[in-house]
């Protein structure tokens, strides 16, 4: 991706986030400058990945294959100084866009339509050698327990969530002619490294043609604490 394309990404979901009146934690708002001065009591938003991010899973392609985010608390199960077991993010899904087909090891999840278009999440249960399960899949959402056929596209509006649980095959994408969709994301520790089990391989950072100055760094940008 190019490096204006990322911007203009992050500033969109900024926007958007505005809208929606979701107040962000300071450090989402510093500049790139502003980085260079952090020292050692940011350790926790470096060691965690916390802040900025942007993923087209290695597509190459990220109107279609792709989202951007942020990452807003988490724990560290690598690392025994940094005691959450919970984490929480922001995401911003286009129309046209979807994220990859995958599940976690590990990890169970809310994933909350928090406003905007309507989000269409596909499900299905894992076999034992990572295939699609031909199987019912049991959803929960907002307190309501339901059975659907597998490959099955839950509709979240406004307000709305899932639980994902682990071994759960789960993508996403934008009801089309509904808009731009804020979600929340309320999980377990989070280890992009790891934890993650894609149906079809892909990538996780975009390669980044640096036309113009960053308007933030990206998670794994940071410099190291002076």
């Amino acid at each position: 991706m190019k490096r204006s394309e990322i911007n203009k990404a992050l500033k969109s979901m900024e926007a958007m986030i505005n809208e929606y009146r979701f107040a962000l934690p300071p450090f989402c708002h510093f500049t790139p400058e502003e980085w260079q001065d952090k020292g050692h009591e940011y350790d926790e938003i470096r060691d965690n990945m916390l802040g900025w991010d942007i993923t087209d899973f290695g597509s190459g392609d990220f109107d279609k294959v792709g989202f951007s985010l942020i990452t807003l608390r988490n724990g560290n199960i690598k690392m025994d100084k940094y005691t959450k077991t919970y984490a929480e993010k922001l995401l911003m899904v286009h129309e046209g866009q979807m994220a990859a087909m995958h599940f976690h090891w590990n990890k169970m999840e809310d994933i909350i339509n928090r406003g905007g278009g309507n989000i269409l999440i596909r499900v299905y249960n894992s076999t034992e050698d990572g295939k699609f399960a031909e199987t019912d899949v049991t959803v929960n959402c907002d307190g309501r327990e339901f059975a659907v056929p597998a490959g099955t596209q839950v509709k979240l509006r406004p307000g709305e969530s899932i639980t994902i649980y682990p071994y759960m095959y789960h993508d996403f994408n934008v009801e089309p002619g509904t808009g731009a969709v804020l979600l929340g994301e309320v999980s377990m520790c989070n280890d992009d490294n790891t934890d993650n089990r894609f149906y079809e391989p892909v990538g996780r950072f975009p390669t980044i043609e640096e036309d113009e100055a960053p308007y933030r760094l990206l998670c794994n940008e940071y410099p190291k604490a002076k």
